[in-house]
């Protein structure tokens, strides 16, 4: 199934595209209650080489890179009673925080366990590549070989996110997959839909999340979104299931699972897995790639199918 773009989408494309362009040269972080710096970014990169310093030197290196590719399958049913007839046993896979230039081979890894599910529905939550800036033509081949992976009943649904730029929205047909940039797209199955709708990056490039706000009608909402910071509008709004992903899981964490460092400050329930708000079921993917350092501790990577039930 394709998402064709209405005149309407294509218009406030543009209008997306040069505020985001224009963010994107900016040294701050545009958050949704304002500018915040981004300074700190050079003083953690510091930190995570000593932090690789040592762990070469106590011999925890291959260990920690090993656990890259152990790419776990987390499979969940969740009930809904509101969810529509035609759309119980719905299953969606999701993918996020690929950062798939940051070792060599992991868009391998990913296919090989995509292969072990079926889906009906693909959803992806931003952060293809590794870098926050500069070139990024360098990941179309890995993400496009994925994507032939990923093409299901319905065509797969992306959100970008704080390491992305605008301009893959260029290479959205070459790629395969629909992006929402604070766009909705209803799933339809005979009379039954499902709304689902794609917020952009709010985490450095906050622009709109008037469309949480907005559904045609009373429907069965599903809400893309990098990070969790719009949870409480799409609560506020009756959606239904909020997918995420950023966190990473913690990515380094202490035995347990206790992350170190998190890079949100919603509160420890959005780190990782299920949450909720309200009426609303969340989850937090801890993702399939890494960032910052090519290494995992106690939080191996995922990718996560849903299947939607009625009970």
């Amino acid at each position: 199934m394709s998402y064709p773009l209405s005149e309407e989408e294509k218009n406030k494309r543009l209008i997306w595209a040069v505020t985001r362009s224009v963010l994107e040269t900016d040294n701050y972080k545009h958050k949704r209650h304002g500018q915040k710096s981004k300074s700190n970014w050079n003083l953690f990169t510091k930190v995570l080489g000593i932090f690789v310093f040592f762990m070469k030197l106590f011999g925890l290196y291959q260990a920690g890179l090993a656990n890259v590719f152990k790419i776990r399958i987390q499979k969940h049913r969740l009930s809904f009673p509101n969810l529509p007839a035609q759309f119980d046993g719905f299953r969606i896979l999701h993918l996020s925080d690929l950062h798939i230039d940051s070792v060599a081979g992991l868009e391998d890894t990913i296919i090989e366990r995509i292969k072990e599910v079926d889906f009906d529905l693909c959803v992806l939550t931003g952060d293809y590549r590794q870098s926050s800036a500069g070139v990024f033509t360098h990941i179309l081949k890995p993400i496009k070989k994925i994507a032939h992976h990923i093409q299901a009943e319905f065509g797969p649904l992306a959100v970008l996110g704080n390491h992305d730029t605008y301009l893959m929205a260029n290479f959205e047909n070459e790629s395969g997959i629909r992006l929402l940039i604070n766009e909705t797209v209803e799933l339809k199955r005979g009379d039954d839909k499902l709304i689902v709708s794609g917020a952009d990056d709010p985490f450095s490039y906050y622009t709109d999340a008037s469309l949480l706000a907005f559904t045609p009608e009373k429907a069965f909402k599903i809400a893309l979104v990098h990070t969790s910071e719009l949870a409480d509008i799409a609560a506020d709004n009756e959606y239904d299931l909020y997918l995420c992903g950023h966190t990473h899981g913690g990515q380094i964490c202490l035995p347990g699972g206790k992350a170190l460092i998190s890079h949100q400050t919603e509160g420890n329930k959005y780190i990782s897995g299920f949450w909720n708000l309200g009426q609303m079921r969340g989850y937090t993917s801890a993702g399939c790639g890494v960032s910052g350092v090519a290494l995992r501790y106690n939080c191996l990577p995922e990718i996560t199918l849903f299947e939607l039930s009625k009970n």
